[in-house]
């Protein structure tokens, strides 16, 4: 008989997934090759190597009998299910990642000994993971809070860690305030409301109560706490930072990530219907940008101080609730950051990832500042709780692509088999190895930065932190007058949650009038409080009156509208020559279109052709878009105009003021009139506008006449 022709296992999706971010890879990504896992082709076994004849049945005394506790096949799969979970992070559960690359623009030997920072050709593998701070694993992407900006760098002398967030200042000065602070952002204990917000009473409460938290409550009030996307948003490493050249001299550095992006922002309205309309808003964003070879790209650079003009700033440069304003000391870029690849499995490498603000390399080091002193304790302590034991940088997303031997054994989830017979140093047994590595100018072991301390041990805060209120004033007043008013509209918003009357009093008058009587003024007028006419404390002046450099606005980009969504709007008698030419003038900006009707059955275009839609305007709506088009055709236009559905979406649009492209009939209909984000044609002259509003992010002169639309 012949024999029996059987089909080609079929290849895994993941495994197949032919998407551009697959081709990418590094020497961290070649690593982790040893671990990936293809079911595809294989047998289904048991944990021990034993294949399994069903999988549908348990063992049973008889086909209604009882089940047998002897079955093991059973008992493992449900005991490894019942452990699968592991604790979530304390803050910064809800996250997710990314691979890619660090690339030095130069040879900057001159600033530090760091490797990575001094080879031009140099690829150094990084993985990065962004986060929301207050909610748990299930909270939304697009709640109101600090988002963590996290940077593992894989360089050849170990792995570096860069632990910020999307904000440059923290909320307290001393890490013993740390679980205070973090206590009273969580939901309330009594009920365990709010989930992923800020908004309630606990907060409110332990700020009004804390001044030096006023700067940080500013940035979180801003636009800043609700990014358009990961991709658009900066990053900093907050604290003051040391970096030694060869020499040993040292100098202070802040870190910054500039997108090239821009930094943009939702506005307070989308973010809250985007909680509901999507979840994983900005989990799908980065993804999907990712796969489809839009990589993000961020420039990293410092701010440097020589050691000599610690001193010569209005505040302290160890104070982890200040800045350095751009403008008195300008980023030094450094280098630049490319996101190429997403994870293959989202447990083992964005969950499992264990970044500790302690994991430096030669030729960087720390400061004194006291939130860091205590994270360099407190990161490591919740990873070896997390992750089960001291062995967590055993797991491969964890693993150094440099070597690492020590003496360090056993404890729980021991991965490595280790050879020899001694485990202490000094040592003859084994030839004294591992060795110590001398301090060197290149490839020398890690020594620490000699600074000279003389001091009595007290318990005491320096009063060079003690200003509180100036650089929060900096802030506010560094704003555009639109973004002032979504500040106003933000404390408003949240102390407007708030039951005590006497924290809502609290925080205007002790907090917002010693930061800016106006600000104050109309918080308390949202709220039904008295304007105070005054502030509790003199505030000292600041070096800089603005700092232009805190405003979004002034942060457009270099990318121009590439990677921007687009919403084009089509029903049946849409025009095909005029849907053809919008696409195509589109892509040309590497902006990504998607058709979306009024239900996701395809179209009929005028030319007699199916148009696939890509999904409905009711699974797709306006807040997931950048811009909207709606190509002419009068069935198609006509269509549109009569669906409640697609009015929604249009005039929800262009309440959130994006840029437009519309038939003066659809205008006129939905009572919208022309402005400059708002194009009532389709010729290149109005798409030529058209980007470069989408380039501007909102159309913010529309602001006040949008107020009225009811979206």
């Amino acid at each position: 008989m012949p024999s029996k022709k059987t089909d080609a296992p079929k290849q895994s999706e993941a495994a197949g997934t032919q998407t551009p971010d697959r081709a990418n890879t590094n020497a961290k990504l070649q690593s982790l090759e040893t671990f990936r896992s293809d079911a595809t082709g294989q047998a289904l076994r048991t944990n021990q190597g034993v294949k399994i004849a069903d999988n549908q049945n348990s063992l049973k005394a008889g086909a209604r009998g009882p089940s047998l506790l002897e079955d093991f096949i059973m008992r493992e799969k449900i005991t490894h299910f019942d452990h699968e979970r592991i604790p979530e992070r304390i803050v910064h559960a809800r996250g997710t990642g990314a691979h890619g690359y660090f690339q030095s623009y130069g040879n900057h030997a001159d600033l530090t000994k760091a490797g990575f920072l001094q080879d031009p050709d140099k690829i150094t593998p990084v993985f990065v993971r962004f986060s929301t701070v207050q909610g748990p694993r299930g909270s939304g992407d697009t709640v109101r809070d600090v988002r963590g900006f996290a940077v593992k760098f894989y360089t050849d002398e170990g792995n570096f860690d860069l632990v910020g967030n999307n904000m440059p200042v923290f909320f307290i000065q001393d890490a013993i305030k740390f679980p205070d602070f973090v206590h009273a952002v969580k939901p309330e204990p009594h009920n365990e409301i709010p989930t992923g917000g800020s908004a309630h009473d606990t907060f409110w409460d332990f700020v009004s109560l804390v001044p030096e938290s006023a700067h940080m409550v500013m940035w979180a009030m801003s636009d800043r706490a609700i990014p358009r996307s990961l991709r658009m948003m900066e990053g900093f490493g907050v604290h003051t930072f040391r970096l030694i050249n060869a020499e040993g001299v040292a100098s202070f550095v802040k870190f910054h990530w500039k997108p090239r992006q821009g930094v943009h922002s939702l506005l307070w309205d989308e973010a809250q219907k985007l909680a509901g309309k999507d979840t994983d808003f900005q989990r799908r964003d980065l993804w999907e940008a990712i796969e489809t070879g839009d990589y993000p790209e961020w420039e990293l650079g410092v701010q440097i101080v020589p050691e000599a003009d610690e001193h010569k700033f209005d505040f302290d440069l160890l104070d982890p609730t200040k800045i350095i304003p751009e403008e008195l000391v300008p980023v030094t870029p450094l280098g630049k950051m490319v996101l190429n690849r997403n994870p293959d499995n989202f447990f083992a490498e964005v969950e499992q990832v264990a970044f500790c603000p302690g994991h430096i390399v030669p030729g960087i080091d720390f400061t004194n500042d006291p939130l860091l002193q205590g994270r360099l304790f407190s990161y490591t302590d919740t990873q070896i709780s997390r992750l089960g034991g001291p062995n967590f940088h055993q797991i491969p997303i964890n693993r150094p692509v440099a070597p690492n031997h020590n003496n360090q054994r056993d404890a729980l989830h021991q991965h490595v088999v280790h050879k020899g017979r001694a485990s202490y140093e000094p040592n003859s047994i084994d030839g004294g190895w591992p060795k110590e590595t001398p301090a060197a100018a290149q490839d020398g072991g890690f020594e620490s930065y000699q600074e000279r301390i003389d001091a009595h041990k007290i318990r005491q805060r320096s009063e060079s932190f003690g200003d509180h209120f100036s650089q929060a004033r900096l802030f506010f007043q560094s704003m555009s007058p639109t973004e002032q008013q979504h500040i106003i509209k933000a404390y408003s918003f949240e102390l407007g949650k708030v039951e005590r009357e006497h924290i809502r009093a609290r925080e205007v008058n002790e907090i917002l009038a010693n930061i800016d009587l106006k600000l104050a003024a109309a918080v308390a007028a949202n709220l039904g409080l008295p304007a105070p006419k005054a502030g509790t404390v003199q505030v000292k002046g600041s070096q800089l009156a603005q700092s232009p450099a805190l405003s979004q606005m002034n942060h457009p980009g270099s990318v121009g509208i590439k990677g921007r969504k687009i919403a084009v709007l089509v029903a049946n008698g849409v025009d095909a020559a005029s849907v053809d030419k919008l696409i195509k003038a589109l892509e040309a900006h590497s902006a990504r279109p998607m058709l979306l009707g009024p239900t996701s059955a395809p179209v009929k275009a005028t030319d007699g052709k199916q148009l696939p839609v890509e999904a409905s305007m009711e699974g797709m709506p306006s807040i997931m878009f950048d811009g909207i088009v709606v190509p002419s055709g009068k069935a198609s236009t006509d269509a549109l105009a009569a669906s409640g559905l697609a009015k929604h979406f249009l005039l929800e649009g262009y309440k959130h003021l994006k840029a437009m492209v519309l038939t003066k009939e659809l205008a006129t209909g939905l009572g919208l009139k022309e402005d400059k984000g708002l194009l009532l044609a389709d010729d290149q002259k109005a798409v030529d506008a058209f980007v470069k509003a989408v380039e501007g992010h909102r159309v913010w002169e529309r602001e006040a006449a949008a107020e009225a639309v009811p979206a």
